[in-house]
């Protein structure tokens, strides 16, 4: 299990921007695949945006894409994931898992091994 921490979430308005940030404390991420999933109350988790662990391919929600960006900084040993012109169906809480490839657009599953951490919560309203 790699045991990673989800932040920058917040409330904001509709248009507005949010910038999350997965993490591991204890070892690094640099070399694994990682997905951001989401879960709006009632809803079932869903997959966001996933990125090779190069960083050269990526993967994005038909919901999100052109709005959302992820990206990686391996100095930071951080992946994050930048949101912008967001909508109040945007709202959830937002969590980020290993995965177990990103290639050809598409985004692995998360290994049955991964635990999710708390997330991070997201609310888009005026």
């Amino acid at each position: 299990q790699l045991r990673l921490v989800e932040s920058g979430g917040g409330l904001v308005q509709p248009g507005g921007s949010l910038r999350l940030s997965c993490t591991r404390s204890g070892g690094t991420l640099n070399t694994y695949p990682i997905g951001w999933f989401r879960q709006a109350p009632g809803n079932e988790r869903e997959e966001v945006s996933c990125i090779s662990h190069t960083g050269e391919d990526t993967y994005y929600a038909a919901s999100v894409k052109a709005r959302f960006t992820i990206s990686r900084d391996y100095g930071e040993n951080t992946v994050s994931l930048q949101m912008n012109s967001l909508k109040p169906e945007d709202t959830g809480v937002y969590y980020c898992a290993r995965v177990y490839y990103v290639q050809h657009g598409s985004c692995g599953t998360v290994p049955a091994s991964e635990s999710w951490g708390q997330g991070t919560q997201v609310t888009v309203s005026s």
